[in-house]
């Protein structure tokens, strides 16, 4: 067992380093790259920025490895593992739209410890440390009380599999009707984190990548949401999954099987970065 420094300095710590990357490579022309098509994109403030992110995350945990989204960054043969998306929601920052995020989560043994989630173009900060509760800009947040018909439901398409796009619309189509609106930012970080501080209150999406949820994981946990995989499963930080969220059990348990009536089978994903 490594000793690590108080979470809350750690958090501290990993706070300004978000920030710090945020200032050095957001504001700067960005050459956009394909790398599986126009849907699948990375700039160079992707790279940049994670990049800055390992160096500084390095030394506040020497001891550390990474799970990255560029560049084929993984390794989680130690205890500690950052998780980082250096940009969540890349399209969004390429076209000069404000929802796009920072990523970081810390896991310990598999455990989720610490998230950060940070959008610079809106200024918020989201953070939280295990059992130290959820915080946006240094104020606490807890999801919303709305009951699933009073409830916004964030969602997408599955943007690098549109073969899947047609059993993303069926849970769409079917929920529609029972909540009160569907909304679809780009950005799985920052709408999770928004379902934390009681934006919108339900979350579904088909394909993500560990690092899209790991920083946001704990924050909506702590701000007393429910995240799972398929069907309830316990989510890994290692594979693809799908992603069901709300702000409460209740919600949880609808969503989940307005899920489930439409997708019959935990979905395979094939590797894609």
């Amino acid at each position: 067992m490594v000793i690590i420094m108080d979470l809350l300095i750690l958090q501290n710590k990993v706070t300004e380093i978000v920030q710090q990357a945020a200032d050095k490579y957001f504001s700067i022309a960005t050459t956009v790259i394909e790398k599986d098509g126009a849907a699948n994109i990375v700039t160079d403030a992707d790279l940049n920025v994670q990049q800055f992110l390992m160096e500084n995350l390095k030394d506040l945990l020497p001891c550390s490895s990474f799970l990255c989204e560029e560049n084929d960054v993984v390794n989680t043969n130690t205890e500690f593992v950052w998780i980082i998306d250096p940009i969540d929601g890349t399209t969004n920052f390429a076209r000069g739209l404000y929802e796009c995020a920072i990523s970081v989560g810390l896991l310990q043994n598999g455990d989720s410890v610490l998230g950060v989630v940070y959008a610079p173009r809106l200024n918020l900060l989201f953070s939280a440390t295990k059992g130290g509760g959820a915080f946006c800009n240094g104020n606490k947040i807890h999801t919303s009380t709305k009951n699933f018909s009073q409830s916004i439901l964030c969602t997408a398409f599955c943007l690098y599999r549109k073969e899947f796009a047609k059993p993303c619309a069926n849970v769409i189509l079917e929920a529609l009707p029972l909540c009160n609106d569907v909304r679809r930012f780009g950005s799985c970080a920052f709408e999770l984190c928004l379902l934390a501080c009681g934006k919108c209150d339900l979350f579904f999406e088909y394909m993500v990548f560990p690092w899209d949820y790991a920083g946001a994981y704990l924050i909506l946990t702590e701000a007393g949401g429910i995240i799972s995989g398929y069907n309830k499963q316990q989510l890994d930080f290692k594979n693809q999954t799908t992603i069901i969220a709300a702000n409460n059990i209740l919600n949880f348990e609808k969503l989940n099987d307005i899920v489930l009536n439409n997708i019959t089978n935990m979905p395979t994903f094939k590797e894609e970065k």
